[in-house]
């Protein structure tokens, strides 16, 4: 449903290494790069961008949740963030208030949004 999103960050270098790192794992990479401003996809259709802070005042925490394949993805994209100095929300594990095999980690990106790898498949 969803066709891309995009953020805006304080930091543009800064949440470009990280969501470099993050996404690796997850089978994302650069789709576009306009140096500032990077779309990131699967392939060749950016989906998720990163650009800088041009508008509003303040911060609203967002919450950006990316697909991973598998249960080992989602570990290696909690791993990656750890690695990048992030903030640690929720370490990977089941949700079963979700449903029985909702499997997520949680961690806090460099401007403070809420991201997410989940998988939502068994082991």
């Amino acid at each position: 449903m969803i066709d891309h999103v995009a953020i805006q960050c304080s930091d543009v270098a800064k949440s470009i290494a990280f969501y470099d790192a993050v996404l690796a794992p997850l089978g994302g990479g650069r789709a576009m790069d306009f140096g500032d401003v990077v779309g990131f996809g699967v392939g060749q259709k950016p989906v998720f961008w990163v650009g800088p802070l041009e508008t509003g005042e303040g911060f609203r925490e967002s919450h950006l949740a990316f697909h991973a394949d598998n249960r080992a993805a989602v570990r290696a994209f909690f791993e990656a963030a750890v690695a990048e100095g992030a903030e640690v929300l929720h370490e990977p594990r089941l949700w079963p208030e979700y449903h029985s095999d909702y499997y997520g980690a949680f961690v806090r990106d460099p401007d403070g949004n809420n991201v997410e790898a989940v998988c939502h498949l068994p082991e």
